[in-house]
């Protein structure tokens, strides 16, 4: 499909938005409308089938996200959101490198509530943050088994009680291996199956 190679060109190189300058950003911007406009699964939130997976982001305009990478001496590594469809759960998972040995994750964990036939709910409930051996992290799937069986990670690991951390996302394009969001706060995600 034209308009998805389009999309992915135009993202390519961009480190998820960190190196997009303002023309970019309105050309990335307009690509990812039109593909919108052809979106194939018209009911995005009924597809359960395609949305379940971990989904690497390819793409951001979310400065919450891009901001990660601004620490002195560390750098943002992949960012993945696993969907599990089945139990209304979604993780986010930020990978962040830098010094030998003080690789970093940061992680939040949500539940989803379906609200029409493309956005659901977000309430986040749980945010882990640490180094990646000492909470033994090896693979995005292997990380939320772990979350998902009840385990507690050093150093950072607690409940988000605020009613001000919840939200909403729309799923905008959805076919096997393409996913466009976009968020309450007006931000915009590509991403990718892994």
């Amino acid at each position: 499909m034209l308009g998805k190679a389009t999309l992915l060109e135009a993202i390519a190189g961009k480190n998820r938005g960190i190196l997009t300058q303002d023309a970019e950003r309105l050309a990335i911007l307009a690509a990812v409308a039109q593909l919108e406009d052809r979106n194939p699964t018209p009911h995005p939130i009924e597809a359960a089938e395609l949305l379940e997976g971990n989904w690497r982001l390819l793409y951001t305009t979310s400065q919450e996200l891009l901001n990660l990478d601004r620490f002195p001496l560390l750098k943002l590594g992949q960012i993945y959101q696993c969907i599990r469809a089945k139990d209304r759960k979604v993780y986010n998972i930020a990978e962040i490198y830098g010094l030998p040995l003080l690789e970093g994750i940061v992680s939040v964990s949500a539940s989803f509530t379906p609200v029409s036939e493309r956005r659901v709910n977000v309430k986040f409930e749980r945010s882990i943050i640490g180094l990646q051996r000492l909470v033994g992290y090896a693979s995005p799937s292997r990380f939320i088994e772990e979350i998902e069986a009840g385990k507690k990670f050093p150093p950072i690991d607690f409940g988000i009680e605020n009613r001000d951390r919840q939200g909403w996302l729309d799923v905008t394009y959805l076919d096997e291996d393409l996913r466009i969001s976009r968020g309450n706060e007006g931000s915009v995600f590509v991403l990718v199956k892994s």
